[in-house]
């Protein structure tokens, strides 16, 4: 128990972890998993969930901790030490799980445990994940003769290398941007707190006057409210060009990304599929890659007049009353936020002083200790980072449900982003259960000291607060399962088109006066927020939601077209595609240099892989399932006891469809999202 990383018996001992302890622990590991393994594959008894499907679940159980621990403080306390610790183990950890989907004796099992007497006397829960394992076991190529399983070991290893490097490469070319300013009339429009950041990045930095990045707290106020021009270009450039031709070559992503799309391709027909969109969907709640695109086209079909008038009014404002007859790219957020402020009278930087972060989080879990009877506490507990929060979650009686960290503000060390992680997994155990830990990351601005010195706390924007309401989803998902096998506790085994559904259902309790007037506090005056700011905010919330609708169903076009056989066998690059989708469904031409996919560390670097179309059709039942919420009262304990229980405690332990139709009674239908955005027919006829 010297190493932390082998150490199972409690809380991850963070202030004991040391980079050079990853590979004795990763390799202890191995070796003890692949003698267990060998054990179970040599049993002569017939297999049963007690002698078989357990042990299995332990062994996964101990690496799944261990790796994903390192993985985790890869991302977020990167350093080059840990760096080349986690590179060097990655291709072991693939090796092994590739080795494991393809080892024909445990496949032979799971089959026979399906087929025998014992199956239909299982619960529902351990039947999924034999039906699972047997898909999955399949999928990795345990059916393939000796010489493809080679070739997709191969393949294995080398994506995860790939995607590994393409996350580092993004991450060294972000931090390796500053911009400097010494006058401080260069910084004209920007708020006072993002100035003070500068000043304060500058002076770590043993530099005068002001520090820009490319990290989001930085550059985002940058593009929204900086009335300098070249200012908002020069950032701007800096960002779309990251980890592209136009900066370090060791650090250009363009081979990368066709490296992977090759190797994904080759990947899929070694498995018997057309292309990797068939591979990525057979795991999926869309049937096919047809269906994915019917259902992207409708939606762009639908958005697509209200992005023209959208387009039409930014451009006509920017060209009246800002004095630009020609709207680039880099004056996009800055035009929109001054229409807003002017058409609904405040600013997102007005909004943020009402949110605090001392409000916003005891405003959240007041939220969900309302709906869900749960008690919400701050804990002790070892950190990563001194900015780590820790906290426990109860049921109503008291009784400890799980744990989670917060991580909310960005740093160098710290990919971009916000995400949540699986630390450790409920499932029952000998004479006990183990609770669920989850991570919950953020990239927000930390607190900055006013101007006289004296603290304040970290300040909001609305934005910030849907993105953490969103996270916090996801780890309630996690964290309020119910289910005792670990293949299909809490997010596991839930599929990926429907696992954004809790995380998406979380942000419309931010458009809700009975919830968000508890999550506000003048930072000042210590005031409630107006409720007539929140009604301008409502009137604005679905300000640009045709353009924000095209953008995301680009993206996912995007993302499914190149993985699709077409552009495989024409040999169209990605940038070609991406173009080829802009033509298609864009009314926002990005300038020629823009690199966006040498950044898209969702499918190049994340899970998201011929999957990003997944918020848009998660964003289908998460509207639906709200709006029992709207029918039947927000706060309503009842109606969330019902999706705790239906949909939040499931897990993966039934197909997602059933947990919704439990849910909500019926089939998912699409006109409460319309309708959330701003887009359903009397919205249209206003368009019109």
């Amino acid at each position: 128990m010297d190493n932390p990383l082998l150490d199972h018996s409690g809380l991850p001992r963070f202030p004991d972890f040391r980079a050079e302890q990853v590979t004795p622990a990763v390799d202890a590991l191995l070796a003890h998993n692949r003698a267990a393994i060998d054990r179970l594959a040599a049993d002569p008894a017939t297999p049963d969930w007690d002698g078989f499907a357990h042990p299995l679940e332990d062994a996964s159980d101990r690496l799944r901790r261990s790796w994903g621990l390192v993985g985790h403080l890869n991302a977020v306390i990167n350093s080059p030490e840990l760096r080349e610790a986690y590179n060097a183990n990655l291709p072991k950890v693939t090796q092994y799980y590739t080795e494991l989907g393809q080892n024909e004796a445990l496949f032979e099992k799971y089959k026979a445990l399906a087929a025998s007497p014992q199956f239909a006397a299982l619960s529902p829960a351990r039947r999924k994940v034999i039906e699972n394992e047997i898909r999955d076991f399949r999928l990795s190529g345990a059916e393939l003769p000796p010489e493809r399983k080679q070739r997709y070991r191969e393949i294995s290893e080398r994506l995860a290398t790939l995607s590994s490097r393409f996350s580092d490469n993004l991450l060294d070319a972000t931090n390796d941007f500053s911009h400097y300013e010494l006058d401080r009339a260069a910084l004209a429009g920007l708020p006072e707190d993002a100035i003070e950041a500068a000043a304060e990045s500058a002076k770590v930095q043993g530099r005068d006057g002001y520090r820009f990045t490319l990290q989001a707290p930085s550059y985002m106020p940058v593009m929204q409210y900086a009335d300098d021009r070249s200012l908002r270009e020069r950032l701007y450039r800096a960002y779309v060009t990251r980890a592209s031709e136009f900066g370090k070559p060791e650090w250009d992503n363009t081979a990368l990304i066709g490296e992977i799309l090759a190797l994904r391709h080759e990947l899929a027909q070694l498995l018997g599929f057309g292309d990797f969109c068939a591979l990525s969907l057979a795991s999926k709640m869309a049937e096919s890659a047809q269906h994915v695109s019917t259902f992207l086209q409708e939606l762009a079909l639908k958005a697509r007049p209200f992005a023209l008038r959208d387009l039409d009014e930014l451009r006509g404002f920017a060209r009246e009353r800002l004095g630009l007859a020609d709207l680039q790219s880099w004056d996009l957020m800055y035009a929109s936020e001054k229409l807003r402020a002017e058409r609904y009278a405040f600013s997102d930087n007005e909004v943020k002083q009402y949110f605090p972060e001392d409000q916003v989080l005891p405003g959240m879990f007041r939220l969900v200790e309302t709906i869900y009877g749960l008690r919400i506490s701050d804990r002790d507990a070892p950190k990563w980072h001194a900015d780590v929060r820790f906290f426990e979650v109860a049921d109503s009686g008291g009784r400890p449900l799980g744990h989670f960290y917060l991580d909310l503000y960005a740093r160098p060390s710290k990919r971009g982003g916000a995400w949540m992680d699986d630390a450790i997994t409920r499932r029952r155990l000998a004479g006990s259960v183990q609770l669920p830990l989850a991570y919950l990351t953020c990239n927000f601005p930390a607190p900055v000291a006013r101007a006289d010195g004296s603290p304040r706390p970290a300040l909001f924007t609305h934005d910030d607060v849907v993105t953490l309401f969103h996270e916090f989803g996801h780890g309630l998902h996690h964290l309020l399962t119910e289910v005792d096998e670990l293949f299909v506790s809490g997010i596991n085994g839930v599929e990926w088109d429907a696992v954004e559904l809790p995380s998406q259902f979380m942000e419309n309790f931010c458009w809700e006066w009975e919830v968000l007037r508890h999550l506000t506090r003048h930072v000042d005056t210590g005031e409630t927020m107006p409720r007539a700011l929140f009604e301008r905010m409502l009137a604005a919330k679905n300000f640009q939601s045709g353009l924000q609708t095209l953008r995301q169903v680009e993206f996912a076009l995007f993302d499914m077209r190149i993985h699709g056989a077409q552009a495989m066998a024409s040999g169209t690059s990605a940038q070609q595609v991406l173009a080829q989708v802009r033509a298609e469904v864009a009314v926002v031409m990005p300038p020629e240099f823009n690199r966006f996919a040498n950044g898209f560390s969702h499918i190049f670097a994340g899970g998201y892989a011929a999957g990003y179309y997944s918020y848009k059709w998660a964003e289908v039942l998460s509207a639906d399932a709200y709006s029992l919420f709207e029918e039947r009262g927000v706060l309503n304990p009842e109606i969330g006891a019902r999706f705790r229980d239906e949909v939040l405690a499931r897990g993966g332990s039934r197909p997602a469809l059933e947990s919704f139709l439990k849910f909500r009674g019926r089939e998912p239908n699409i006109d409460a999202l319309l309708r959330h955005n701003g887009m359903d027919a009397a919205a249209g006829a206003r368009a019109a």
